[in-house]
């Protein structure tokens, strides 16, 4: 299969989460755009797991399981994907199951600092006709619908203006620690993966501690080549995965057509410097 593999994206959110599309929707849309390898990795929800494998299976695309984990790390949110891993791992299900807990306590406080700060009325109702499931209500779901209301010209222009630390919208929650996320991954026989390393507010000293702890709690790898990275970023995040032996990821970070920084299986290729991450269960 590795001589085959070219195009992977192990990386995207359909319905179940944050996503507009359903994993059947996604599993064709990528392989239209000629995917070859696939992972679906909704938050903290592996429900789509079975939607999204038998689509795969239809239209003969390679397919590993997936799933985006919300983590505190010393005081930040950072996001770790499992790849490949069992979804029927009890451990994994109940971890997760306990990471979910609370969103919508949270979104219900998040409705109220932005009506109570920015005047914005009935967000919370808003935000759950995006998802429907309070369990998994997240800031992507308000942020669509204060672009609905006119309130955003843009997703981005939501969060950058309402739901990032500082802004009225944001409310901080507790995830699950680094150590019990990769604990739960690695338990369910998955690789665990820093997703869009890029994207966090740490220092170089901060960044290096993370990936120290990461890679001593049996972390494998780190996106390099993401949706949520910008073109620099890969050269910076491809020498990092070097410089600390980690394998590298590529995923696009896919949430709906409108939104995409990039659509799914659209990406560049990992550099040659990098060992792709499905090297872990891909034989040579």
């Amino acid at each position: 299969m590795s001589a085959t593999v070219q195009n992977v994206d192990l990386h995207c959110h359909s319905t179940v989460s944050d996503g507009v599309l359903t994993p059947s929707e996604i599993a064709a849309r990528a392989k239209a755009n000629g995917v070859d390898l696939w992972a679906l990795t909704d938050h903290d929800e592996v429900s789509g797991i079975p939607q999204a494998r038998a689509a795969a299976q239809d239209l003969g695309l390679g397919y590993v399981t997936g799933v985006e984990i919300s983590v505190t790390w010393a005081g930040k949110t950072i996001h770790i994907v499992g790849l490949n891993f069992d979804e029927k791992n009890q451990g994994l299900i109940d971890g997760l199951a306990k990471t979910r807990s609370g969103r919508e306590r949270r979104a219900q406080d998040m409705a109220a600092d932005l009506l109570n700060k920015a005047g914005l009325p009935n967000t919370y109702h808003g935000a759950l006709k995006y998802v429907g499931n309070p369990d998994l209500i997240s800031r992507s779901h308000f942020a669509r619908y204060l672009v609905e209301i006119g309130a955003c010209a843009s997703v981005s222009d939501a969060f950058r203006h309402f739901l990032t630390e500082g802004k009225p919208g944001y409310v901080p929650h507790r995830w699950a620690t680094l150590q019990e996320a990769v604990g739960w991954i690695r338990g369910a026989g998955g690789v665990a993966v820093v997703a869009h390393p890029g994207r966090y507010d740490l220092t170089p000293l901060a960044l290096d501690a993370f990936f120290l702890e990461f890679k001593a709690l049996g972390g494998l790898a780190i996106e390099t080549v993401t949706g949520s990275h910008s073109l620099d970023q890969y050269e910076k995040f491809t020498k990092i995965a070097y410089q600390y032996g980690f394998l590298a990821s590529r995923g696009s970070d896919f949430h709906s057509p409108q939104d995409a920084e990039v659509d799914i299986g659209c990406l560049s290729a990992l550099p040659q410097l990098v060992r792709p991450v499905w090297d872990a269960w891909i034989p040579a």
